[in-house]
């Protein structure tokens, strides 16, 4: 509906569009038709000029003025930036999975940890357990197959517990980086849904609860994990200094596969062949985890670039695919260099080391870098793919030498 503005003893100059007739329809009824009413320069001269004079001596009615209050919000220069942001679905509860039966009040940690994307958890792990089955036929005697399954455990909820925790660190220093990456900008303190003196409290918690695991494993393990600690904060600043923060995510990620030695009795620094088997390990995760998180960072690589985010993806985009390579063939290298320290057998370099050869190269052949759902897609195969074809070689080898060992025992002690 319109209405019209009662005559007045002032010029047309005085009315709240400059040049417009009297009898023009000025006042509508809905914010879209003011907003529809003028043009771009003259809703702006109409806010600097005279919706201020005119609101303050009551000559507009109060829901007009609270219209025109809309438009003076809505002309600003953010609004582009804003319009680009709408471009995204807003926030809406989870309606499946995990967190839809959670309290509404607890969907935020759990998203903060990611609890609904186990992904990541995996790749924390992996490690950890391609460590402990490795060690496993070094420890005297051959640590038998309800030490290797207990150790794994311990190991797969602490990477659970610390993967979270490391989730939190990131989100607490990209908080404001966040909001301008599509992918990211719903987190829960991207979006508002925690405030850093919530998550700060709720990282103390996790961290606790890491240790208390921690402290389920023998006392050397203590000095060797602790040290990953840094490195788990410094990640989301090298993002911020480095093209190639996926290697810092590597050194992190790969910690593990130094832990499984000292947790079944090894000592790393006592024992030369099983320290330089961690070392090639070691090295090899963090290759692995260069590879998979490239894939990951193709997501978000537009996204990057406007927002000052360095990646590698974005140092290698020319040449990605022959990086991959690169990277993925030093892993395997790496990873026969692992077996050779400690003699390991054909089951080792079959299943461990030629799965994860063909996985890879598979894997690496067939994503497509410029489809953000094939990167999810092979990112999250990675873990089951790779990770599946090393932890399976690595578990025949076990295998293979406790049943060794059994069977001379039998012999000895017919």
């Amino acid at each position: 509906m319109l209405a019209r503005v009662a005559p007045m003893s002032r010029s047309p100059a005085s009315l709240p569009c400059r040049g417009m007739r009297r009898a023009d329809p000025l006042i509508l009824s809905s914010q879209p038709r003011v907003l529809q009413l003028f043009k771009p320069a003259s809703r702006l001269a109409l806010l600097t000029n005279h919706r201020q004079e005119l609101a303050l001596k009551g000559r507009l009615p109060s829901h007009v003025r609270e219209s025109l209050r809309f438009v003076s919000t809505t002309i600003t220069p953010s609004s582009k930036k804003a319009s680009e942001n709408d471009k995204v679905s807003p926030y809406s509860p989870p309606t499946t999975g995990l967190l839809s039966y959670l309290p509404s009040s607890v969907v935020p940690y759990a998203e903060l940890i990611r609890l609904d994307k186990p992904v990541g958890t995996y790749y924390l792990f992996l490690p950890c357990l391609f460590s402990t089955l490795l060690a496993a036929p070094l420890a005297s005697p051959i640590a038998p197959p309800v030490t290797v399954v207990s150790t794994a455990a311990i190991f797969f909820f602490g990477a659970l517990i610390m993967r979270g925790a490391g989730c939190t660190i990131n989100d607490l220093w990209d908080r404001n980086l966040d909001k301008n990456v599509a992918r990211t900008r719903l987190r829960p303190l991207a979006r508002g849904a925690l405030t850093p003196k919530q998550a700060v409290p709720y990282l103390g918690l996790q961290m606790f609860s890491g240790l208390a695991l921690l402290l389920q494993l023998p006392a050397a393990c203590f000095w060797y994990a602790v040290p990953s600690l840094p490195l788990v904060a410094a990640y989301p600043l090298a993002k911020r200094v480095t093209n190639y923060p996926q290697f810092v995510l590597g050194l992190t990620f790969s910690w593990g596969a130094m832990v499984g030695f000292p947790a079944l009795g090894i000592d790393l620094l006592s024992n030369n062949p099983a320290f330089i088997s961690a070392a090639c390990l070691y090295s090899s995760c963090v290759a692995w985890t260069v590879v998979y998180d490239m894939i990951y960072a193709y997501q978000d690589i537009r996204d990057d670039a406007k927002a000052g985010i360095k990646s590698i993806a974005l140092a290698q985009e020319a040449n990605a695919k022959m990086f991959l390579s690169a990277v993925g063939t030093l892993q395997v290298g790496l990873l026969a260099a692992a077996g050779v320290a400690v003699g390991a057998g054909p089951a080792y370099f079959v299943g461990a080391v030629g799965g994860a050869a063909s996985t890879l190269g598979y894997m690496i052949w067939k994503v497509n870098l410029s489809d953000v759902v094939d990167c999810w897609a092979w990112f999250r195969k990675g873990a089951w793919f790779t990770g599946g074809a090393i932890s399976t070689g690595l578990a025949a080898e076990y295998m293979v030498r406790y049943l060794s060992e059994e069977n001379e025992q039998e012999k000895s002690h017919p």
